[in-house]
């Protein structure tokens, strides 16, 4: 992995996951996965060791591999009502609200497993802007680490893969920004364990730096 202190990256484009990365969610994930975990006779502190990144549909597929997917997907569907309706503790992830305003006039967009109405809700509740360009969970047939999500951004920005740059918290998202054929920034504690090309504590350590002339996306990074 690159040290932070000493890397830059060139993009033309910019994928952004949600919660982790931009939002500090922990708080209401973990209390909304514990209870559910407790219900389905399963060890909470194994369960959260896979719910990051993921819908999840994906997560109790992992959790629960002999339960019929409907009932994973009924699940998923009452557990995203829950998280939408708890707020409490949903901040910015430190530097986000300056990097979203820096990136602001840049091509970017959100690429997230939480459903439109529950990424409104926690980029609200965290006071940053939503992307006009976002692949939500309703957007794709697959979960992360599958790449269809990064992709499906890329697609709709208008460029390649190899020119879009991912920031990511999880295993399952750095995978598939990975699959996706992307470069990966790493947020975050979560992320230094899967190997990101660049680790940074969090959003405040990165500079943007915009090439008008040809649409070149410079992130410096700093220690």
């Amino acid at each position: 992995m690159t040290t932070p202190a000493a890397t830059s990256l060139t993009a033309r484009a910019l994928l952004l996951d949600m919660d982790g990365t931009l939002v500090n969610s922990d708080a209401v994930v973990e209390r909304c996965w514990r209870r559910w975990a407790i219900r389905h006779g399963l060890d909470p502190e194994e369960a959260l060791k896979v719910v990051h990144g993921r819908q999840g549909y994906a997560t109790m597929a992992a959790l629960l591999p002999d339960r019929p997917m409907e009932q994973n997907h009924a699940d998923n569907r009452a557990m995203l009502a829950e998280e939408t309706a708890d707020l409490d503790g949903v901040v910015p992830i430190g530097g986000a609200p300056a990097f979203m305003d820096a990136i602001a006039a840049l091509p970017h967009a959100l690429v997230t497993s939480a459903d439109e109405k529950l990424a409104r809700a926690r980029m609200g509740a965290a006071g940053l802007r939503m992307p006009d360009t976002r692949v939500t969970a309703e957007c794709v047939g697959a979960s992360k680490p599958d790449p269809e999500g990064f992709l499906k951004g890329a697609a709709e920005l208008g460029f390649d893969p190899a020119d879009c740059v991912v920031f990511e918290d999880s295993e399952a998202g750095i995978a598939a920004g990975r699959a996706a054929g992307m470069r990966v920034v790493g947020v975050g504690p979560r992320a230094g364990a899967f190997a990101p090309d660049v680790l940074v504590p969090d959003l405040s350590s990165i500079r943007v730096e915009a090439d008008g002339a040809d649409g070149t996306i410079r992130l410096h990074f700093t220690g």
